[in-house]
């Protein structure tokens, strides 16, 4: 029923104006509206609906994660940008912040302004 249907991304923010700075001016997505309930973005034609809210407790796991071909230089670009990558104990994790799973995946965590927990995953070798 909905195999085809384009999926909608959300997470919320209770400051729209630090959320905007921090997608649109550091991760460099694009704003396509900025409506009374949501700021909503473009991420490679799947929309990003970051819904304004009053109370936000951010959930502990994974909200939001990005596919790169690069995760070492995307996540210099971001280190650059004034990103700064989470840090688990237990987890080898290079200088950057970045894990190599078992199953081949390289992935790096961050925290957006709201603390809702973001990634960056790429394959092994990128």
């Amino acid at each position: 029923m909905l195999g085809s249907a384009p999926v909608i991304a959300f997470v919320a923010t209770v400051d729209a104006e630090r959320a905007r700075a921090f997608y649109e001016g550091v991760l460099g997505l694009r704003l396509t509206a900025d409506e009374p309930y949501a700021l909503v973005f473009d991420c490679a034609g799947t929309a990003l609906r970051i819904a304004k809210v009053r109370e936000l407790a951010p959930a502990p796991h994974t909200v939001l994660g990005w596919r790169v071909d690069d995760i070492a230089a995307t996540a210099g670009a971001m280190v650059a940008r004034g990103v700064t990558f989470e840090r688990y104990p237990g987890m080898e994790q290079d200088d950057r912040g970045v894990w190599a799973s078992p199953g081949g995946a390289r992935i790096a965590w961050f925290r957006d302004p709201d603390g809702n927990l973001l990634s960056i995953t790429g394959s092994a070798g990128a």
